[in-house]
């Protein structure tokens, strides 16, 4: 069972979207909010395994915002950004604050379904559009010789325990440090692995020295 919370400042959409989803007998919808700040409380009590986030919400935090603060505290949370935005700006924004998929409101249900399912189970989601702007942005960076792209995917949080690892720091030395759970550090670092390309810490050091990341006081 694939526990939801649907986020969107429409009662009408948030209705609609709560009606699907529990008409399916793999999902449950746990709750719903109308802005960031109440999606990011509500999480923190319910634990959910998706949160369907709407981009734009005029009142209290936006989408986005949410999205960051969210796996900052929530590592393992997936979140799916269901929105009316078919814009490349706003995909690489997602993305860059920690989204899990990116998917239009014009889509058709079964690919929302589709989309929630793969999220769920630890893969990202993109349609196909969305896909052909990020590849096409990517291999325009690439031929411009932008090696920053990879490394600005990366949460402030996950570049934080990057220098922490390449210093030398053990997962449990680092969660004492910034006073958050081994569990947490060990998400994190599999989060940012698995977004470099990196397998080994020994890889992690490397990479940080290429960054110039390791500043000793």
């Amino acid at each position: 069972m694939i526990k939801l919370i649907v986020v969107d400042d429409h009662v009408v959409v948030r209705s609609g979207l709560m009606m699907l989803l529990n008409g399916k007998n793999e999902m449950e919808v746990i709750g719903e909010a109308a802005d960031g700040n109440e999606a990011i409380e509500k999480a923190s009590i319910l634990k959910p395994d998706v949160i369907l986030m709407d981009l734009s919400m005029p009142h209290g935090k936006d989408g986005l915002t949410a999205t960051k603060e969210l796996k900052e505290l929530m590592p393992d949370i997936a979140i799916l950004i269901l929105t009316m935005h078919d814009d490349e700006e706003y995909l690489f924004r997602a993305i860059h604050a920690g989204a899990s998929g990116y998917i239009l409101k014009s889509a058709p249900h079964e690919e929302l379904i589709a989309a929630i399912t793969s999220v769920a189970t630890g893969n990202a989601y993109l349609n196909p559009n969305a896909t052909r702007k990020l590849m096409s942005e990517y291999m325009d960076r690439m031929k411009k010789g932008d090696s920053s792209s990879t490394f600005e995917l990366l949460s402030d949080r996950e570049k934080e325990i990057l220098e922490w690892i390449a210093k030398g720091y053990s997962n449990k030395e680092i969660a004492e440090n910034l006073i958050i759970s081994v569990k947490t550090v060990e998400s994190h670092k599999s989060n940012l692995m698995e977004k470099l390309g990196i397998k080994s810490r020994h890889e992690l050091v490397k990479y940080a020295m290429k960054k110039g990341l390791l500043h000793f006081e």
